[in-house]
């Protein structure tokens, strides 16, 4: 089977991008969180980094502060224990202060020197430790103008007066450098508790003692308050964390302690490193497991919306597209059609006696017709070509290739043939038709909408030309349609607003003197064209639905108005649709009761298409109504294929020959043998005989004479309104003038 043409609808696209966006935001989301868990373990680490650095530079400053404090209380004891006092007063030379100063050089071995100084920066006397360099010969001790500053800048002073003088008290520290070495430098006012007597005068002291910040302090430092590699450096230090300045006394920085801080927060982080990295793994998996899930259920969306927008888009029975296809390649394919292009063209196809398939061997039968009609359409097509069954057995073709009248013409010629050609359905051999109507592009239109409504106009035109043949549209169709729709619209409105008139015409004895009965037929005196004769709107109350109301009015009417005509029946014709509807004998035994019209006087006229379609199912509503007393006709008998079979099968009470028999009575034998076998036949089983189309007092005379029970024609009367069967029941012998003068 050729590849057909089908609209694609999926939304794969859409669910991609959903995945995608559902990943994204996913790994998003993963990302803030291993962020955020990270930054919180870095926070963490680094404030405890900092803490420990404080808490590390907070021993460090005291333990300096501590050094400097234990100085200064070791130069306090040694001059409150009176040693350095006595040595002070006795008086002698400066070399002799020197001598004296050296003997106290075993309680200063926590220094590093010591000096005592007078006014103007002298130095009296003072001493080193051995382990110092040596300045032997020196005339002062090492750094003597660096301690000199630190000396005079430890001093604190108080104003009293205009005088400013020094104030005795406890040692005070102070930090000085020299050069590339720093010196913690404690001095001591000792004017107040000695004074110096040499040649030239008393003079005020004071004693200076000092100590470098040497490696072997520093390493002291380190050990003693567990911090590691303290360093003095006259840099500052670029880490706030990890350095300590050295003030003097004038309150500048002039070198800095600096250290390697210890960093818990690091030991932690790498203790724990292997927990927060399967921690990482843990989550890195479950996003992967996530995502594959989510990559899993997208692909079965996917997959179910193919599913999905495949079905909605084909017929599941004949795997051919539908309705819904069929439109969207149709737009599509006339969004390239241009006046000056190539053409396209619409095929309409219904099948025909497929009713009858499917009531005869069942729907399973008529879905297998389906399937096989749909694979011969697509074998007739050429590929490109697009075949769709729009619903029920009606099929459409998109036709692109040759899309010609002439290639149209012998694409329907073929699909003819195909269709034409029997099916095996269930063992046994199928025959059905179909008809074709078929519109073109841009000939007839260019919208969708417009032909589709061709094409199924066209359609209709092959069904009522005798189906089993195509048609193309043309503009009289139209014209046509138009008509037909005006009519149904106001068809529709006369029938509700009780718009419509009945004529009857007479039924008479076959003497012509009496008159048994009358025929009631429906006449429509339109308000814009006039009379519209029965013949003009009945097939389109037929075909657009309104036979059924249309017949009850009729019905209800005809019973309402010859109510008082006694003693004469009143024939009313039934449709074949009408008889077929389920409520058909109850509509006709309400309408009698609610008419109080008498159902024996009633005579309701049917044709052999109403017991075609189903003869069980007629036979039965047949039975249930003359058991109410209302008796059926026969009309239109010698027309049809079997009308004796259903003589021999159906209670009817009444056979009226058709008037094509009369018509042509004269002209030819054949005609009056057979109008004579009818009549004759009719007798013999027992059936009243009444013959239609009588127009001449031959006819009279031969129905006559051949034992017609009634005859109805023009000889005696057209259909006429009410009032006029009244005036002709008032008379004796209404036809008698009529038929002298014949």
């Amino acid at each position: 089977m050729p590849a057909f043409n089908a609209a694609k609808m999926t939304n794969a696209g859409s669910s991609a991008r959903m995945f995608a966006s559902t990943v994204v935001t996913l790994g998003c989301a993963f990302l803030l969180l291993m962020a955020a868990g990270i930054g919180v373990v870095v926070a963490i680490t680094r404030e405890a980094n900092r803490l420990e650095a404080q808490r590390q530079a907070e021993r460090i400053e005291a333990a300096v502060n501590t050094q400097i404090k234990l100085s200064e209380q070791r130069l306090e004891r040694l001059v409150a224990a009176g040693d350095l006092l006595e040595a002070l007063q006795q008086p002698g030379s400066i070399a002799t202060l020197q001598a004296a100063f050296k003997r106290l050089s075993g309680q200063l071995m926590d220094f590093d020197g010591a000096y005592i100084g007078g006014t103007g920066g002298t130095v009296l006397a003072w001493i080193e430790n051995p382990a110092s360099v040596d300045h032997a010969g020196s005339s002062s001790p090492h750094h003597i103008e660096a301690l000199q500053r630190g000396a005079k800048s430890s001093f604190v002073a108080t104003v009293i007066g205009d005088e400013v003088t020094p104030q005795f008290g406890a040692a005070h520290s102070t930090i000085v450098t020299d050069g590339g070495e720093t010196l913690i430098l404690t001095v001591m006012d000792l004017s107040r508790i000695a004074s110096f007597a040499s040649e030239s005068g008393s003079a005020p002291l004071s004693f200076v003692a000092y100590r470098h910040l040497s490696s072997a302090l520093l390493s002291d430092l380190a050990e003693r308050n567990r911090v590691t590699d303290v360093r003095l450096v006259i840099r500052q230090p670029a880490d706030a964390l990890s350095k300590l300045g050295l003030r003097a006394a004038d309150g500048k920085v002039s070198a800095w302690l600096t250290w390697s801080p210890a960093r818990p927060g690091d030991v932690m982080l790498r203790r724990f490193l292997w927990a927060l990295i399967a921690v990482a793994v843990l989550f890195s998996a479950i996003f992967v497991f996530v995502v594959q899930r989510l990559r899993a259920s997208a692909e079965q969306i996917e997959l179910r919306e193919r599913q999905i927008q495949r079905l909605a888009g084909q017929d599941e029975l004949s795997l051919l597209p539908n309705r819904r296809s069929f439109d969207l390649t149709l737009d599509q394919t006339l969004a390239h059609i241009h006046d000056d292009g190539p053409s396209l063209a619409v095929l309409l196809i219904d099948l025909d006696r497929f009713k009858a398939v499917n009531d005869t061997y069942g729907h399973t039968a008529g879905d297998e017709l389906i399937r096989q009609v749909a694979v011969r359409l697509s074998g007739a097509v050429q590929v490109g070509d697009t075949v769709a069954r729009l619903g029920g057995d009606e099929f459409g073709i998109i036709q692109t290739h040759s899309a010609t009248p002439s290639g149209c013409a012998v694409l329907g010629e073929r699909i003819l043939a195909s269709l034409s050609e029997p099916f095996a359905i269930t063992g046994a051999e199928v025959t059905i038709g179909s008809s074709i109507g078929i519109a073109m592009a841009p000939r007839d239109g260019t919208s969708r909408e417009a032909l589709l409504k061709l094409a199924d106009t066209a359609l209709y035109e092959a069904k009522n030309s005798g189906r089993n043949r195509y048609a193309f549209f043309e503009t009289q169709m139209n014209r046509s349609m138009q008509l037909k729709r005006m009519v149904e619209d106001d068809l529709r409105h006369a029938i509700d607003n009780d718009q419509l008139m009945l004529h009857y015409q007479p039924q008479v004895s076959v003497d012509g003197s009496t008159i048994v009965g009358v025929e009631a037929l429906v006449r429509w005196q339109h308000p814009a064209h006039g009379m519209i004769p029965p013949s003009d709107f009945i097939a389109i109350a037929e075909e657009r639905g309104l036979i059924v109301p249309l017949s009850e009015w009729v019905l209800r009417r005809a019973c309402t108005e010859a109510r008082r005509w006694k003693g004469i029946r009143l024939a009313v014709n039934v449709s074949p649709i009408q008889f077929r509807h389920k409520d058909f004998v109850a509509n006709v035994i309400r309408t009698i009761d609610e008419t109080d019209f008498d159902p024996a006087q009633l005579e309701l006229e049917l044709t052999e298409g109403v017991l075609i379609e189903d003869a069980d199912a007629a036979e039965a509503a047949m039975m249930d109504i003359r058991a109410h007393g209302v008796g059926l006709a026969l009309d239109d008998f010698g027309t049809g294929y079997s009308s004796l079979i259903y003589l021999r099968r159906f209670a009817f009470d009444k056979i009226k020959i058709d008037r094509s028999f009369l018509e042509y009575m004269e002209a030819t034998g054949e005609s009056a043998i057979l109008v004579h076998s009818m009549a004759h036949l009719g007798r013999a089983l027992g059936l009243r005989v009444c013959a239609e189309g009588v127009e001449t007092a031959e006819q009279h005379r031969f129905l006559q004479a051949i034992g017609c029970h009634e005859l109805q024609g023009f000889l005696f009367s057209k259909a006429v309104p009410a009032s006029e069967i009244d005036r002709l029941l008032r008379l004796d012998n209404p036809f008698a003038e009529i038929l002298a003068a014949a």
